[in-house]
């Protein structure tokens, strides 16, 4: 690819991006950069696509993975190459068994593969978060470990049958524990009871569970109305899961 290639960078600690940007700008690249990240930005790429995608994945790896999943997902993305940028050696080999098939370099290298990359003719389509873990327990898909303490808030009457079997030495806190289930029953409350629990994401880790369309009693909650309104709260989401057939969650951690 010639230079002038408009470049997509995400990267979540400013600073450190703005070395990238300065170092692509000098090299004849265009530069788009944000620290901002939602839905609305996946729709304006899908309506006007850069030509190459960086994801850093020195800083908040599992959220670069699942942005670059959700670009191979829409048919409008899934062809624009990506470049997977440094990162730690266990949490870069995460990602490249899921995505094999996108570029992954140093920093050092950055450059030298930009210029020499090329479209992604035959792209591999991973599956969506939501049907990766299919074979797994709930505990396993919520993080609940042996010795795990779980806090729960407002949980629906059957939340023993949901949880189902849980690892040894288990325990119910009412807060403060290593993993809080905060489950969200209307689109009219949702706000605020992600609000109350907003302060609790830097020390546990926080999911968010709503009812699915599906699901009896839904109340007009969607996946990307819980992450909306979590990015707007200050939250990073960089996990999904579909719970059972009733009940999604969606991780969140407080935005450093």
């Amino acid at each position: 690819m010639a230079a002038m290639l408009r470049v997509r960078l995400l990267h979540w600690n400013a600073a450190e991006a703005s070395r990238t940007q300065d170092l692509l700008l000098g090299a004849g690249f265009q530069v788009d950069y944000g620290q901002a990240f939602d839905s609305a930005l996946m729709r304006k790429w899908r309506e006007d696509p850069p030509g190459a995608f960086v994801i850093d994945l020195s800083r908040l790896p599992s959220q670069g993975r699942e942005i670059a999943i959700a670009l191979r997902q829409s048919p409008k993305t899934r062809n624009i190459p990506i470049v997977f940028c440094d990162g730690a050696i266990e949490k870069v080999k995460l990602i490249r068994d899921v995505l094999p098939d996108a570029t992954y370099c140093s920093g050092k290298e950055l450059i030298k593969t930009l210029k020499s990359l090329r479209p992604v003719e035959t792209p591999l389509r991973p599956p969506a978060m939501m049907n990766r873990y299919g074979s797994r327990t709930t505990a396993q898909k919520l993080g609940i470990k042996e010795g795990s303490a779980v806090a729960v808030v407002d949980p629906p009457r059957n939340v023993n049958t949901l949880l189902g079997e849980l690892p040894a030495r288990v325990d119910f806190v009412e807060r403060g524990g290593t993993v809080t289930l905060c489950f969200v029953h209307s689109a009219d409350g949702l706000r605020a009871d992600m609000s109350r629990v907003r302060n609790m994401a830097g020390n546990t880790k926080l999911w968010i569970l709503w009812r699915k369309k599906s699901a009896p009693g839904h109340d007009g909650i969607t996946e990307q109305l819980v992450r909306e309104t979590g990015i707007d709260l200050g939250f990073v989401d960089y996990k999904i899961c579909s719970v059972d057939k009733t009940w999604s969650a969606m991780l969140f951690a407080q935005r450093k």
